[in-house]
């Protein structure tokens, strides 16, 4: 499962779910503000200032762009390390 985690007016997060809507994967969207808190997402990724911020199956993998090299160039190796869940 793919959990995407943005905002309303963010054109990158609009982009992941066209993405994984044209690639038929299913997907949960978390608009921050309305469906977590700003504090939520701050604990959930403490690292980082930008949205999306995006997990599979529950390890995040970063943004946008990292999302696309999983979706549709699986075989390449990752440009970062992915964080693991604390």
């Amino acid at each position: 499962m793919i959990e995407i985690y943005g905002q309303h007016d963010c054109q990158y997060c609009m982009y992941s779910k066209k993405l994984c809507e044209e690639q038929k994967l299913d997907y949960k969207y978390f608009d921050v503000g309305t469906d977590i808190t700003i504090n939520e997402f701050k604990e959930m990724f403490p690292d980082t200032k930008t949205v999306p911020q995006i997990k599979v199956d529950g390890v995040h993998i970063g943004g946008y762009s990292d999302l696309q090299r999983k979706v549709l160039m699986p075989w390449v190796v990752p440009a970062r390390p992915a964080k693991k869940p604390k």
